[in-house]
């Protein structure tokens, strides 16, 4: 709350900026995969069966975790995967705008996310969370994946910061091999660490494309 009361000047100059530079939307939603439920405790697990068992019989796919729409600032030209589908972003993608390659190296484009941890689908710091058709490629190909569900997604998290954003599998397999490390020795001051490494990547543009 304090975090979107802070950044409500950008609220307003942004949206100005991404309609004067392009035409489309101010926000981009896209469905992500967020928190494994069925991994918690076993009493939350009781007291939310006869739900879990009612969104079961409404999943046609087995996500691996809770699917969400998250809430950015765009980016790229609208449509932008009408002719390839879904793709990684690439380092000098030309379908980022000019103003999109500003908020992405600033790492701006993220922070409507905001929305996301009110509703509680995200956390401020833990694993990126993914699109549900890179889930289900990357649970079969890159050893314990799956782990990453084990915990809320995060607006930034160690493998953000030092890895910056997905380009293929080999730079998923060393992003998860950072989100294990991070849920299996979590605390308090691990999340502190991450946050001011954040702001180093804000100043620095560290790992944007």
């Amino acid at each position: 709350s304090v975090g979107l009361i802070l950044a409500l000047p950008l609220f307003v100059l942004i949206p100005i900026l991404i309609k004067l530079d392009s035409n489309g939307s101010i926000f981009f939603t896209q469905e992500r995969v967020g928190l494994n439920r069925r991994r918690r405790d076993r009493r939350d697990y009781s007291a939310g069966m006869k739900r879990e068992r009612r969104l079961q019989d409404r999943r046609q796919d087995n996500l691996m975790g809770r699917p969400f729409r998250v809430i950015k600032f765009r980016t790229m030209v609208s449509n932008a995967e009408a002719k390839t589908g879904a793709v990684w972003a690439t380092k000098n993608d030309s379908r980022v705008t000019r103003v999109g390659r500003f908020l992405r190296k600033t790492r701006i484009d993220e922070i409507p996310q905001l929305i996301n941890v009110l509703r509680g689908e995200m956390a401020m710091v833990g694993p990126r969370p993914e699109r549900p058709v890179f889930v289900k490629e990357l649970a079969t190909k890159v050893p314990e994946y799956s782990t990453r569900l084990d915990v809320k997604p995060g607006i930034t998290g160690r493998a953000q910061v030092d890895n910056g954003y997905d380009t293929s599998v080999e730079s998923v397999m060393a992003k998860v091999r950072s989100d294990v490390d991070y849920i299996r020795t979590w605390n308090v001051w691990s999340d502190i660490k991450i946050m001011m490494k954040t702001v180093g990547v804000v100043i620095t543009g560290k790992g944007a494309c």
